[in-house]
């Protein structure tokens, strides 16, 4: 079997870095994610690429993309309807971009699921994008994915280099996790040989809670090193942004949610220097 913890190794010149943010639980953190650990990576010099992939709309309601003005989102690409290029949307974060997603999302696995490129389209999709040099050229690529292990979860596995999952530091943190990592798997054996788990990130923790403490180090014995370093703090400010259509770095830099995820983004870039001088 082969280890689904190992980075995929990169080749030489290989962009955009692609990570699904995965989780088949809801309410773990994984739109907020998306969202600031993306912000992040763009504040310290990448260019990045949020794909949203849940069809509440989420990620691209935090990036400021009002539900009117997505003439073409991410339904239309993986129908063909689109190219990726043509979805994405700029957002007030400078080199941060977003395709959204509409409902539309919703019944894409009913109308996909006989094609036989159905567990690709994302995939071919992207590869198109990095192909194309009549916008700006991404270093990477975060899809939101939703809080199921659907056909849509699929092909942003498919297409991934890597995945992120967010856990909440909850009494069920772990519940799911083993059917995650089994998906990824089957993903690896059948579609996406490269797949691995880049890491995992603790969300929503609270000093103040021993349950808190108590799952993190649960977490950490049971993962090892897989656990990213940084924790995300359970932050008011973290969870106001949205509703302003902000990302948390936009709307209060300084607070304890910002500066987590611009840890995480460095943790990020950390391990995928090392990937690279592995390779």
């Amino acid at each position: 079997m082969t280890d689904p913890f190992a980075i995929a190794p990169l080749t030489g010149g290989v962009t955009p870095r692609i990570l699904a943010l995965a989780n088949q639980k809801g309410g773990v953190g994984k739109t907020t994610t998306a969202i600031n650990l993306g912000t992040a990576l763009a504040a310290i010099g990448e260019t990045v690429l949020v794909i949203d992939l849940d069809p509440q709309g989420n990620a691209s309601t935090g990036l400021g993309i009002d539900r009117r003005a997505r003439k073409l989102s991410t339904y239309d690409v993986l129908t063909g309807e689109a190219s990726l290029r043509e979805a994405i949307h700029e957002t007030g974060v400078p080199q941060l971009y977003v395709a959204p997603s509409t409902l539309d999302l919703s019944g894409l696995e009913l109308e996909i699921a006989s094609e036989r490129d159905r567990a690709f389209r994302l995939r071919n999709a992207v590869k198109a994008l990095a192909e194309d040099d009549a916008g700006p050229r991404f270093s990477y690529v975060l899809i939101d994915c939703p809080p199921s292990l659907s056909l849509i979860t699929v092909n942003a596995m498919a297409a991934a280099h890597a995945i992120v999952v967010p856990l909440q530091c909850e009494f069920f943190a772990l519940e799911g996790l083993s059917q995650l990592l089994k998906t990824v798997e089957q993903v690896r054996t059948g579609l996406n040989p490269g797949l691995a788990i880049h890491g995992i990130v603790l969300t929503m923790y609270d000093a103040r809670n021993n349950l808190s403490d108590q799952v993190v180090q649960d977490v950490r014995q049971f993962m090892g090193e897989k656990v990213y370093e940084t924790v995300i703090p359970r932050n008011v400010r973290v969870s106001e942004a949205p509703s302003y259509g902000k990302p948390v770095l936009l709307y209060d830099l300084k607070c304890a949610g910002s500066q987590a995820y611009l840890r995480l983004a460095s943790e990020v870039i950390q391990r995928e220097r090392a990937a690279r001088a592995a390779a």
